[in-house]
């Protein structure tokens, strides 16, 4: 059995690290392109409930009253508890659809297989909250296949999904663009771009400042962010996300974060899964087969394939710019459009500062709507997020601002699964 510092020489690293990304899998892939399919898959919360809606909430060190408390939110304009938006990109119930066809299955088949997956940003559109007892369904589509040079790995894939999710009723909830890259672990490896940086370590009086910063945050909440008051330039404040640890994954998988449709579990449904997809688990240093995603919080697998040390999943940090928005806009404030960027890896012990400004305000489709700009930075001064949004304030002539409408196109292709759905037998 080989040793701790002897990984890269076992059986299992040189199979896990030998798959290459072949021009035969990117025309595949953009074959797919324009086909929509219901998804099956069935995430760890498939129907919201206060208390999935708080886990969540709580996972990202989110305590904001309109996710966690629900004798606070009945009071608010929302009748009660809603989730936090990026959470309906973890939902998800089975949609019953038709089966895609040889073709499409010919298409899949072993696509990009053993190639390392991380996400590096999304788009997304608001339509309405998720409430407590809404059933969240999807359907999705590939976007687009773009080839380029990665800095961490050489030659990597862009890829773009959509995923539109539905609730019972057949509305849409939101449009979800998520931005992945594929990279050969190998090259990873091989290139270690980042294999000089240690880790970080703090002084209390460091760690106080970070304390410090916590203890500054505020919720906006109740009181109304007009429009009116709002300029161009102004700041959207401080907020601290860290020092990460490992802590903060588990937190994370414990609020309800699945990673499907890889789906790591245990015991003998470990077993089954690993019948499923032998090539996401790698044997470990003590022989155990463990999943590929360990990179997350096993240093030694995370160095094997070319990082310094054990990173975040970027849709932590996603869910954090949640969290600093939602913070400053208020319970009347309306998220509507927010893109990200995940921009460099957050490693262990990396604290992030975050701070935002306002980029514009105008009035559009009798709303009032301010543009912003976010950006995450650590303790080596490295933008590691960037991000844009734009919200729906109150206004004295609209104290209630409204979530935009679901452009036809998207709604009638919904409203067609969702049919079909039921057609077929669904729950």
């Amino acid at each position: 059995m080989p040793k701790k510092a002897d990984i890269k020489q076992s059986e299992e690293w040189q199979k896990a690290t030998s798959y290459e990304i072949l021009d035969s899998d990117i025309e595949r892939q953009r074959k797919l392109i324009g086909y929509w399919e219901a998804m099956r898959r069935a995430d760890y919360v498939q129907t919201a409930s206060e208390d999935s809606i708080r886990n969540w909430a709580y996972g990202s060190g989110d305590d904001n009253p309109l996710f966690t408390d629900p004798a606070y939110a009945r009071k608010t304009r929302w009748g009660g508890v809603i989730a936090p938006g990026m959470m309906v990109g973890q939902i998800s119930k089975p949609m019953l659809g038709d089966p895609p066809s040889d073709e499409i299955r010919a298409l899949r088949k072993s696509l990009f297989k053993g190639i390392h997956v991380f996400v590096s940003g999304a788009d997304f559109t608001f339509y309405r909250p998720v409430r407590p007892g809404d059933s969240i369904y999807a359907y999705e589509g590939e976007v687009s296949c773009e080839v380029k040079q990665s800095e961490f790995a050489g030659r990597s894939i862009v890829n773009v999904t959509r995923r539109v999710k539905v609730n019972q009723r057949g509305e849409v909830v939101a449009t979800y663009d998520l931005l992945r890259i594929l990279t050969e672990r190998k090259a990873a490896a091989k290139k270690g771009k980042n294999a000089a940086i240690e880790p970080a370590t703090y002084t209390d009086e460091e760690m106080q400042a970070i304390e410090d910063i916590y203890a500054a945050e505020k919720v906006q909440g109740a009181e109304k962010r007009w429009f009116e008051s709002v300029e161009v330039g102004d700041s959207l404040g401080l907020q601290a996300k860290g020092p990460l640890a490992v802590t903060d994954i588990i937190c994370f998988h414990a609020a309800g974060y699945g990673f499907t449709p890889y789906a790591p579990t245990t015991n003998r449904r470990a077993h089954k899964n690993r019948q499923r997809i032998p090539a996401f688990y790698i044997k470990n240093e003590q022989g155990i087969p463990d999943v590929a995603q360990r990179l997350h919080w096993d240093p030694v697998w995370a160095q094997a394939i070319g990082n310094p040390m054990a990173y975040d999943y970027g849709v932590m940090r996603e869910n954090y710019l949640w969290h600093y928005l939602s913070d400053w806009a208020g319970d009347d404030g309306i998220i509507i459009q927010l893109h990200d960027e995940v921009r460099k890896f957050a490693y262990m012990g990396d604290v992030q500062r975050v701070t935002g400004e306002v980029l514009g305000k105008r009035d559009e489709n009798g709303q009032s709507l301010v543009d912003v700009a976010v950006k995450f930075v650590n303790q080596r001064d490295e933008e590691n997020v960037r991000g844009k949004a734009t919200i729906a304030l109150p206004s004295k002539n609209k104290p209630l601002p409204m979530y935009p409408p679901v452009p036809d196109d998207i709604a009638e292709t919904a409203a067609r699964m969702m049919a079909r759905h039921w057609e077929l037998g669904g729950n």
